[in-house]
Order: structure tokens, then C-alpha cells, then sequence
């Protein structure tokens, strides 16, 4: 089959199908995934592929001919193909579907149940720690606000098990009044628990209730001249208002949805998403899923919902701007993935319409700020191409930068940038590995970077089809540097990506950059060049990252704890080790007898915690 391609080889298959629900994969004649799609009835499906139709758009008809061999997998029901189609999609990313690009994980709120005393923080990912989990939120600036507020009204500490225990003063929150100290015994367990109810009760939108009970604790405090308490409450009371106020609408009819509205203009679309809980709006989030231009709404707003729910449990109720081809068969889908029912409605009048009216203008919008960013950027990157005499307008440019303290904690960086913009899902950081590097040496430090970066698209991608080789690099330095990196990548084989080293120039001042290729004279840019600040904007971004990475690396050094490297001890045996002799140092220093003596320790365990710290001595 693999001699045919378009029509007549999608008929060559269809005497090899039955009536099975499944997937169905089309494939160019490089083997490279064009298309996933999920059918009732394979057969009939895949027919209609297999003739010229006037319903076949121009994209259908471009995958039709450029399929060259086709891939099946039959599913017991068509459920199961849809949950599977969406899999799929995200896993091999097809040039012809609709494509979800941003897929990251939504903070959540967590009221943690693995210590008497209860720790509210932020969470991200699977929810296998024990509590209750309030949320997503749609940034972490929404939940860090949030929690912010939460702290000067319920007063429950955020900080971790092991701080908590070896705590003997209280910390700064407590003196700020954002925590009621009970590492130091300044409020009992009920205490405690009845500031953890209130808490609860807000993130579950019981507002009114909570505000009305501290308003009647301010009231009793103030008739029995205990103005202090008094005016602790009245803070708090003021830190609640403020909470609720910064919730944006808060519906009074829709206590738990997920408001999806869809825009298409110039080809291009923006989904926006509200996330409505507990009768509150915790914020919204934009995307910009990619398409053809040629698809109607609803296979748009269709794919995005398969695949924003594939790793995330959907809400009771999806509100949407456009109906979907097959919503029975999504809501089914979504069934099963939440455990439990799932209402999916286009509504057209009453609060559930406003909610995605309001959903829907800001997809508008979002998508006009998205469209006049594109444009410019699309100039910047053509002068960019045309000042440095490159071979065509780059898609994709990656800039490097290092980091490091003569040479301790030391990282590597990449940030990218595209007709787009920056890619932040896109960035990269490398911690630097080599032994042998001489602390300080930058140049060894790029090699290593470089080489490890390269090395792994020649082997994930050597033909260079996935869209991550970069058109261009631009490196942090000057002729030097210049010329050690074309050593690197002539000594790698790819010495056709054009490269641009960015040095400060005279007087290191900036806006007199020098611009320095292999084998052409230095150039400069003049003062008010936009290219000039789009390239001043790259670097600063890239150094902007690699000391957040190097600070990040640094701080987790120093705050680690060398129990933490000791295999079978855990959270409770560290606490208790700490407990019994007060810091891991005495640990280090304390005799096998005395490591024996501690509750929960092992003699198994203690010669290993002994040898730990004792290894060659």
C-alpha cells in the first residue's frame, strides 16, 4: 500500500475494516502523523476519505492527498476512541487537527490534613496529599493573592512539617498577625481547627456566614472592652471584604462551572476560560489552540474540550459559546473522567448567558491584543533578518546565557522566541555537570550546553521536521565566545544555523552593542533601532532567566538537608532525629548509641545514618 497515496490509498484499506468503533491515523510518506481521528464506525468513516467530495474542505482535501499509509485501533466503545483520539492528538500533535499548544497544570488551594495542626498552601499536579484541594485558579498570582488575604483572615500557617516542628519563638508572620502561631502553643488544637472550619467554609463560598460570625466575635469583644481582639477582628473582617471583592463576578445561580467561549478572526482563534466555583470567579485563562482557519466552531471548541480535559477532572457543568457536533457522546466522556455527572449547555438568556457573553468578549479581545502583538512581532523579526543578512525571517531563535558564583551552582539557560513572541513552555535550563570545568569558564560551560542541547535534537530529530531546531542563535558574548561556539557546532555537524554574538561594546553601555558573526566584520546598530531593543529584550530575558534558575539552585543548596539524602529517612524520622537532637549537624556529629536511642530509629537504620556521615572516616 505504501506505492499508493491520497484516494486510492485510503480505498486500499477499506476491505481490511469492519463496523468497529476506533482510531484512525493518517500518515505522509515520511511516516510523520498527519491527521488523528476517532470514529463510531471505522469503515464508514475512513469511506468517506475515499472519493472526491464537494463537503471535503480544501484542508481535508491537502490531508487526503498528501496521506501515503493509514494506522487503526479499534476501541470497545466510541467513548473509548474519543478519550483515546484526544491521547493521541496531544502525544504526536498532527499538522491537521486542532491543537491544544499551552496545556499546563491549574494551581489549587490546599488545606492539608497530615498534621494536627493544618498548613494552607498552593498546590500544583496530582492530589494525592491528604485534604481538601480548593480550585484551579487560573494563575499562581490568583491563588498567591488569594492565600495572601486568607492568611490575615483565618491566620493558618503555611509553613512546611519541619519548620513547623522545630520552631521555639514564633516567626515574623505571627508578629505581622498573619498566623496564629500554634507551632509555640499560642493557640490550642481547637483554637486551631474552628480557624480551619472558617477558612473552608469561605473557599467553599459560605461568605456570608463567616463574615456575619466574626462580625458578631467584633461585637462581643468591643461590649466587653476587649478593644485589641476587637480590632484584630475588624482587620480581619476588612481582609475578607477585600478577598471577595477581588473574586470579580461572583454568580449567584452557577455554584460550580468551567465557561468555555470560542473567537475566530483571520484564522486564528482564542478560547477563553472562566473557572467558577463555590459561587465565586477564580479567575480565567486564554488560548490559542492551532488551526487551519478552515474549520467551523464546532469542531474547534470540540477538540479544545477533549483536550483540555484529557489530564484534568472536568466541573459538574461546561457552559459554551458554540454547541458541539456530539455533545451526548463528550458529555459521556467527561462522565467518566470526573466519576460522576457532567452537564454541558449552550445557554441563550439568564446569569449562565452573561457568564459567557462576558467569557466571550474577552476571547475578542484577547484574540485583537494577540493579532496586533503577532503583527509587530512579525516586523521585528523581518528586521532582524534583514540587518543581519539572514537566509529567511526566523521562526524560531534561542538564546543562550550562563550563570554562576566563580563557578559554584552554576546553570545554563535558553529562553525562545517566535512570530509569536516569546515561548515560555519553550525554555530550558541545564544544570552545568561538568567536573572538569574550570570554576569560571564560561566558554566550557556553553560547550557543554550547546553540546547537550544538539546532541539530543540529532538523535530526537534528525531530519528536522518537529518545528524545535532553531533558525537562529543568539549568544551572550563577544568574538570569543563567537568563535567557541562555531567550534562547538562545526565539531557537532550543524554549522548551517546562523549565530550572533551580543557583546556590551564600548564602555559596556547599553545601546551600543556590538554584533559579532563568524567570518564578517563587527556591526553595530544605531541608537533608536527597534531591532536593536528587540535584541536588547531577547538578552535581558535570557539573563533574566538564567539568574532566576541560578538563584532557584543556589537557595535549594543551602536550604537542603543532608538527612534528605539518607535513604529510609522520611518526614516523621527526620522530625524525629531533629526533635531529639536539634539540628542535622548534631546528627552528623552524634554516636551510634545516641542515633540508636531515637524513637522510630532502627539499629538497622542508625548504622546507616552513622556511616552516612562518617564515610572514609
Amino acid at each position: 500500500m505504501s506505492a499508493k497515496t491520497g484516494y486510492a490509498c485510503i480505498r486500499a484499506y477499506l476491505k481490511t475494516l469492519d463496523s468497529s468503533p476506533g482510531v484512525y491515523r493518517m500518515l505522509d510518506d515520511q511516516s510523520r502523523v498527519l491527521y488523528v481521528g476517532k470514529a463510531r464506525n471505522l469503515k464508514a468513516r475512513v469511506s468517506n476519505y475515499s472519493r472526491p467530495s464537494p463537503q471535503h474542505s480544501a484542508r481535508i482535501a491537502r490531508m487526503i492527498r498528501e496521506t501515503a499509509s493509514m494506522m487503526f485501533l479499534t476501541t470497545r466503545t466510541e467513548t473509548e476512541a474519543l478519550l483515546l483520539e484526544q491521547n493521541l492528538i496531544k502525544q504526536l500533535k498532527p499538522k491537521f487537527n486542532v491543537l491544544l499548544r499551552d496545556d499546563k497544570s491549574f494551581p489549587n488551594i490546599l488545606v492539608s490534613r497530615e498534621h494536627d495542626f493544618p498548613q494552607i498552601k498552593k498546590h500544583r499536579g496530582a492530589k494525592k496529599e491528604k485534604g481538601s484541594y480548593y480550585g484551579p485558579f487560573a494563575s499562581a498570582g490568583a491563588v498567591n493573592r488569594t492565600l495572601n488575604q486568607l492568611q490575615k483572615v483565618f491566620l493558618l500557617r503555611n509553613c512546611s512539617d519541619s519548620t513547623f516542628e522545630t520552631r521555639t519563638r514564633p516567626c515574623l508572620l505571627y508578629q505581622i498577625k498573619r498566623c496564629s502561631a500554634p507551632c509555640v502553643g499560642y493557640i490550642d488544637k481547637a483554637g486551631y481547627e474552628a480557624l480551619v472550619g472558617d477558612a473552608q467554609r469561605f473557599l467553599s463560598g459560605k461568605t456570608t456566614s463567616v463574615q456575619n460570625q466574626l462580625a458578631q466575635q467584633m461585637q462581643e469583644a468591643s461590649e466587653a472592652m476587649e478593644f485589641e481582639r476587637a480590632a484584630a477582628l475588624r482587620d480581619r473582617i476588612r481582609a475578607l471584604t477585600q478577598v471577595q471583592s477581588s473574586q470579580g463576578i461572583n454568580p449567584q445561580t452557577t455554584s460550580e462551572a468551567d465557561v468555555i467561549a470560542l473567537h475566530v478572526d483571520g484564522g486564528q482563534a482564542c478560547v477563553q476560560v472562566f473557572f467558577i466555583r463555590s459561587n465565586q470567579n477564580w479567575g480565567n485563562h486564554d488560548y490559542y489552540p492551532r488551526i487551519s482557519g478552515e474549520e467551523d466552531p464546532a469542531e474547534i471548541i470540540e477538540a479544545f474540550v477533549g483536550q483540555f480535559y484529557a489530564n484534568r477532572e472536568p466541573p459538574r457543568l461546561l457552559l459554551l459559546s458554540h454547541g458541539l457536533d456530539e455533545p451526548d457522546l463528550m458529555a459521556q466522556a467527561l462522565c467518566e473522567q470526573r466519576g460522576g455527572k457532567v452537564e454541558i449547555s449552550v445557554p441563550q438568556r439568564g446569569e449562565k448567558a452573561e457568564l459567557v457573553g462576558s467569557a466571550l468578549r474577552n476571547a475578542r479581545e484577547s484574540l485583537g491584543r494577540k493579532m496586533s502583538e503577532t503583527a509587530t512581532q512579525g516586523r521585528l523579526l523581518k528586521g532582524l533578518a534583514d540587518a543581519f543578512e539572514l537566509p529567511a525571517v526566523p521562526q524560531r531563535i534561542e538564546v543562550y546565557d550562563n550563570s554562576h558564583i566563580q563557578g559554584a551552582y552554576a546553570v545554563g539557560a535558553m529562553i525562545v522566541a517566535g512570530p509569536e513572541g516569546l515561548e515560555k513552555n519553550q525554555y530550558r535550563k541545564f544544570n552545568i555537570r561538568g567536573d572538569e570545568l574550570t570554576p569560571g569558564d564560561d566558554f566550557g560551560m556553553m560547550k557543554e550546553v550547546l553540546t547537550r542541547r544538539f546532541k539530543r535534537l540529532l538523535k530526537e530529530d534528525p531530519d528536522r521536521q518537529s518545528g524545535t531546531w532553531p533558525d537562529l542563535l543568539l549568544i551572550d558574548g563577544g568574538a570569543g565566545q563567537v568563535s567557541a561556539v562555531h567550534a562547538i557546532m562545526a565539531e557537532l555537524g550543524v554549522e548551517d544555523i546562523p549565530m550572533i554574538g551580543v557583546a556590551k561594546g564600548v564602555d559596556r553601555d547599553l545601546g551600543k552593542e556590538e554584533f559579532h558573526r563568524t567570518g564578517r566584520t563587527v556591526k553595530a546598530l544605531r541608537h533608536n533601532d527597534p531591532v536593536l531593543y528587540f535584541v536588547q529584550r531577547l538578552r535581558d530575558e535570557a539573563h533574566r532567566f538564567a539568574i532566576g534558575t541560578h538563584r532557584a539552585k543556589r537557595a535549594k543548596a543551602v536550604s537542603a538537608n543532608p538527612l534528605d539524602d539518607i535513604a529510609g529517612v522520611g518526614a516523621t524520622r527526620k522530625r524525629a532525629l531533629l526533635a531529639h537532637f536539634g539540628s542535622a549537624k548534631a546528627v552528623g556529629r552524634a554516636a551510634l548509641a545516641d542515633l540508636k536511642a531515637v524513637d522510630g530509629i532502627s539499629e538497622t537504620l542508625a548504622e546507616k545514618i552513622y556511616a552516612h556521615f562518617h564515610e572514609g572516616g
